[in-house]
């Protein structure tokens, strides 16, 4: 297997816990890669959902996928900073070209003044009914939304403006030359 690196292209999919893609983005581009995680960014990707609607992401991206955590974090750079869009969801492998991982509904959204909020309860309580989430399992994801609260009231790194904003300068750096080298 290939060992993954700097400027890999990768795509995103996200499934539900029943096996069936909820998501997917058409591609990402490895920036760092940590013991514990990689780091991804994208601008203007397309993202497809289940049900066939298609769109492209407005605003830059870098992404953070665990290897044994139970979140993902997306940083979302916007005119006022970056935002967050955490989902809880299982921590990702990659196969066939594709960072894969189970969103299980619960997502934490993180706004550039700070304040934060969880989001999508109701829709986590009516998919672990649905498709009959264990005790055990409910119990790794609540821990994984109290994991990455912390995470995030810790002031981690990942969580910090001029960090994601370098991620993103590189991010560009290697698009263009991504560019440069088609020309060619």
């Amino acid at each position: 297997m290939k060992k993954i690196q700097v400027g890999d292209k990768y795509k995103i999919h996200s499934y539900k816990h029943n096996g069936k893609v909820h998501r997917s983005w058409d591609e990402a581009i490895v920036l760092d890669v940590k013991k514990n995680y990689i780091v991804l960014g994208n601008k203007k990707t397309m993202v497809t959902r289940a049900e066939g609607i298609c769109w492209k992401t407005r605003e830059p991206a870098i992404m953070y996928y665990f290897k044994n955590r139970w979140y993902n974090i997306i940083g979302q750079m916007k005119k006022d900073g970056f935002s967050y869009y955490c989902n809880i969801a299982s921590p990702f492998i990659l196969e066939e070209g594709t960072v894969k991982y189970i969103d299980y509904d619960l997502d934490l959204r993180i706004f550039p003044n700070g304040e934060y909020h969880v989001l999508d309860k109701l829709e986590y309580e009516s998919s672990k009914k649905k498709m009959h989430y264990s005790k055990k399992l409910d119990k790794v994801i609540q821990n994984g939304l109290a994991d990455l609260i912390a995470l995030y009231k810790s002031h981690s790194k990942i969580f910090d403006q001029d960090t994601n904003y370098q991620y993103y300068l590189l991010y560009e750096k290697l698009k263009k030359e991504e560019k440069n080298s088609n020309k060619k």
